[in-house]
């Protein structure tokens, strides 16, 4: 039993290393899923940057090079997102004033989460990652749930109805 702990312990160190490892490369090199971007985005204060795609133009990313999102349902001050959703949509958390990279144009802020954390915001719009991105320049998140890339200029490709947030309670498509 004691001999399993051990080689566990050394298992997630070796993970712990290469994740180390893997966020000194270029944003657009590094391939971390989702929910390791946002985690590593709570380190420190974060730089936000840009990507191109064929599809969208100008998408906003985290700090690992994966595309972020804003929800419909958001405001300047209030992220609805909390919960089941916030699982499947994790939101892009700093601890310190976010930077901007080369071609962020917009104004980058902050605003304070339900559960205490700190989402980074883009033109007064909170910032997410999408767990169905598996990898930098993935852009499947759009029109999910209310949910549209971000783009540098603002212009996100948005549903034509707000949707409302799936509450931590409701069964989602997630």
């Amino acid at each position: 039993m004691l001999v399993l702990r051990r080689i566990g312990l050394l298992i997630a160190a070796a993970l712990l290393a290469s994740a180390c490892a893997s966020a000194g490369s270029s944003p657009a090199a590094t391939a971390a899923p989702a929910s390791a971007a946002a985690a590593a985005s709570a380190a420190a204060a974060v730089m936000v940057g840009t990507a191109s795609s064929a599809n969208f133009g100008t998408v906003l990313t985290g700090p690992t090079g994966m595309t972020l999102y804003t929800h419909a349902g958001d405001s300047a001050t209030t992220s609805t997102c909390t919960g089941g959703c916030a699982t499947a949509w994790p939101p892009l958390v700093t601890t310190g004033q976010p930077t901007a990279g080369t071609g962020v144009t917009g104004k980058l802020g902050t605003l304070t989460r339900s559960d205490g954390s700190t989402q980074v915001t883009y033109n007064g719009l909170p910032l997410y990652y999408w767990q169905g991105d598996a990898k930098a320049g993935d852009v499947t998140g759009n029109g999910v749930n209310g949910f549209s890339v971000a783009t540098a200029s603002g212009a996100a490709s948005m549903p034509s109805a707000a949707a409302p947030a799936p509450s931590s309670s409701a069964k989602s498509r997630y």
